[in-house]
């Protein structure tokens, strides 16, 4: 067995060789620069947390979905799955301190043991943003709109993406006009969850049948029957004796309303077939796809405004997303979108004899501290040879020091895409007090 084989990479993880890193960093990039004209502040937490965190918030199911082990203090922890139950343990306990609402974010990287697929592997890194302490509608807005410039900043207009939008208070009004009894609301959520990966009889047979949720077939049938045509103007028409979801209603409409304002009318539609399946959502809830179907979710969020609470903090209404980077990435590259990779560094000092070692190490020394990225060889290359390294390290310019113009105490200067050249005193290379780089000299002259 080789090496090689002996040794490989776990499945379901990666790994970020250089061009791989610099599209990682261009997506993470853009995240920062939304986040940030949104006034969100980054966090972070610790990759371990304590296993009750996440089987208190999704039951001991979740167990099966993790990386998780007793540690050698004999504590059951996991390796963190999401990142809003660590954000709410970071929050129980400096909440009251912290101006509201409270804009964070943060970019974790998840694991989660599951079947590796496309667009799901075992460890990712996520983009989550939060509003915490913020009640209205309107700072569930403000959340669609970041993961929405997110995805507009790596160039995704209208045309690629949708966010499609649900409201579980809307719904559960809908459920109540419909005599689901308010216990198993909850269950139908779980069940509609599944509505667009199991066949619709599967999905009749976990709400009618005595295995499932025991609603019967002829609540069953009215709740699939809902979802046939799952729509603001049906539920506006169909319920509007409803009070509650009149009023449920009106205030989705200036929620939709706000983002129109905000610019981002053409990415939003209302679809209530979106439950988002974890039960600490509370009320509105999202999830962005490609227009094109062609990937899982891009993205999904909602209103939990209960979640703090449950880990022994203050009741703080909250809203949030996370945004994965392995879908992301490539709905990225089916669009054509990917970032030319182009290494380079600013300088590449070619010594022609080994005289010149020296001063080139003393050149760079120098121009480093300036804030440039200057190479230069680390062994007896041939001048051809040092010119090739410039060329495959994407060099700007080269610092040529030969015998003769040493002696004048000058070196050649060349432009790599020009080809242009002049000759610069050394002193101006090796003297930091004078601060100007070697490219802005021959630029001057």
């Amino acid at each position: 067995m080789s090496a090689y084989r002996k040794y490989a990479k776990l499945p379901g993880f990666r790994d970020f060789p250089p061009e791989e890193l610099a599209f990682r960093n261009h997506i993470f990039d853009a995240w920062r620069r939304v986040a940030g004209r949104y006034g969100y502040r980054e966090y972070d937490g610790p990759p371990l947390e304590e296993l009750e965190l996440y089987t208190d918030k999704s039951g001991s199911e979740i167990v099966g979905q993790l990386y998780e082990f007793t540690d050698k203090g004999a504590r059951r922890v996991a390796l963190r799955p999401e990142m809003t139950p660590s954000l709410a343990r970071i929050l129980a306990g400096r909440s009251r301190a912290l101006r509201k609402p409270i804009r964070w974010f943060s970019i974790p990287q998840l694991f989660r043991y599951e079947r590796q697929q496309r667009g799901r592997l075992r460890e990712h890194f996520q983009w989550n943003v939060d509003l915490v302490g913020e009640p209205g509608t309107g700072a569930d807005a403000e959340v669609l709109a970041v993961a929405i410039d997110g995805l507009r900043e790596l160039g995704l207009g209208a045309a690629d993406i949708r966010a499609r939008v649900s409201d579980r208070i809307l719904l559960s009004g809908v459920f109540a006009a419909l005599e689901v009894p308010p216990g198993l609301t909850p269950g139908v959520f779980a069940a509609l969850d599944r509505i667009e990966r199991e066949p619709v009889e599967r999905i009749h047979e976990r709400l009618a049948g005595p295995g499932g949720l025991g609603l019967g077939r002829e609540r069953a049938d009215a709740v699939l029957e809902f979802f046939s045509d799952p729509t603001i103007g049906r539920i506006e028409r169909d319920f509007a004796g409803s009070p509650r979801v009149a009023e449920r209603g009106a205030e989705l409409r200036q929620y939709e309303s706000v983002l129109g304002d905000l610019g981002f009318a053409d990415f939003v539609e209302f679809d209530f077939s979106i439950v988002r399946g974890l039960a600490y959502y509370t009320g509105i809830v999202f999830e962005i796809f490609d227009r094109a179907g062609r990937f899982r979710a891009i993205c999904g969020g909602g209103r939990y405004d209960r979640l703090m609470e449950h880990v022994g903090g203050d009741r703080l209404s909250a809203v949030g997303f996370g945004m994965g980077d392995v879908v992301l990435g490539e709905v990225v590259r089916g669009r054509g979108l990917l970032p030319e990779y182009r290494p380079g560094v600013d300088y590449y000092i070619i010594s022609i004899s080994v005289a010149e070692a020296p001063l080139a190490r003393r050149i760079a020394g120098v121009q480093r501290r300036l804030g440039r990225s200057v190479v230069y060889t680390l062994g007896g290359k041939s001048v051809k040879k040092q010119f090739s390294s410039a060329a495959a390290l994407g060099a700007g310019s080269v610092i040529v020091l030969g015998p003769d113009e040493v002696e004048r105490g000058v070196a050649v200067v060349r432009e790599m895409a020009s080809g242009q050249e002049r000759e610069i005193p050394i002193a101006e290379l090796t003297d930091p007090a004078r601060g100007k780089s070697p490219s802005e000299t021959l630029r001057a002259s």
